[in-house]
């Protein structure tokens, strides 16, 4: 299986807090996935800790490699940059990565890489793989709540994106 591709500076196991939350379910491609992940105006519609997507300099609202955009994220205003992007083709997994930073916070004390994997396997199987490495003083409080607000926040994107997807098909 496909795994994500980490810049050194978001490597897991070297930054402050890491989160990896997967699923594998039949029934749908990653074709048919792709769609609700790649329009970021449609995560607030499955998930509900993003909201107030905007984007810079005309892009959107569908994602591209260097496109910048911004959104709401546990109550935190948050400015994004996307650093992969690579739709589903046959035999390929679709690849979606942007650095995220606070608003107000300088970067170096406050940034994350968000990546995720949407891959077809044999049997009419997706799996879906989003993974996150975080910087700084934030990350590092949010690491030591147990559970990590992160991870269950995450898990709940997942299965929304996954339910829409299911419920777009039908």
């Amino acid at each position: 299986m496909s795994e994500i591709h980490w810049p050194q500076a978001y490597l897991p196991g070297t930054t402050d807090n890491f989160v990896s939350n997967e699923v594998i379910i039949t029934g749908l491609s990653s074709a048919e996935v792709w769609p609700y992940l790649n329009d970021a105006t449609q995560w607030p519609t499955y998930y509900n800790n993003a909201s107030e997507v905007g984007f810079e300099g005309g892009a959107g609202p569908t994602l591209a490699t260097g496109v910048r955009f911004h959104f709401t994220t546990f109550g935190l205003h948050a400015e994004a940059e996307v650093t992969e992007h690579v739709p589903p083709s046959q035999g390929n997994a679709a690849r979606l990565s942007f650095r995220a930073w606070i608003v107000g916070i300088p970067q170096e004390d406050a940034s994350a890489l968000h990546a995720w994997l949407v891959e077809d396997l044999p049997g009419g199987r997706v799996r879906v793989l989003t993974q996150e490495s975080q910087i700084g003083e934030p990350a590092r409080q949010m690491a030591i709540l147990k559970p990590n607000p992160v991870l269950n926040a995450h898990q709940d994107w997942l299965e929304g994106l996954v339910q829409t997807a299911k419920s777009k098909k039908a």
